[in-house]
């Protein structure tokens, strides 16, 4: 779990934009950069080289 004002002011490291909490994936996912960032023992690893690239669908769907 993430605490929620954490959430509030992380942004995506890559384009500055809001991020999204995927808690069945354990993931923030920021929309503008289709980069998805995994959260571990509750710490959100916020470094471009950690993050996946998110499918076309996956971006459509946030």
């Amino acid at each position: 779990m993430i605490d929620p004002n954490l959430l509030d002011i992380l942004v995506c490291p890559v384009s500055k934009a809001p991020l999204i909490h995927d808690e069945r994936n354990n993931e923030l996912k920021c929309k503008a950069s289709g980069l998805a960032y995994p959260v571990r023992d509750g710490i959100p690893v916020m470094l471009e080289e950690e993050a996946r690239t998110m499918s076309d669908e996956e971006i459509g769907g946030l």
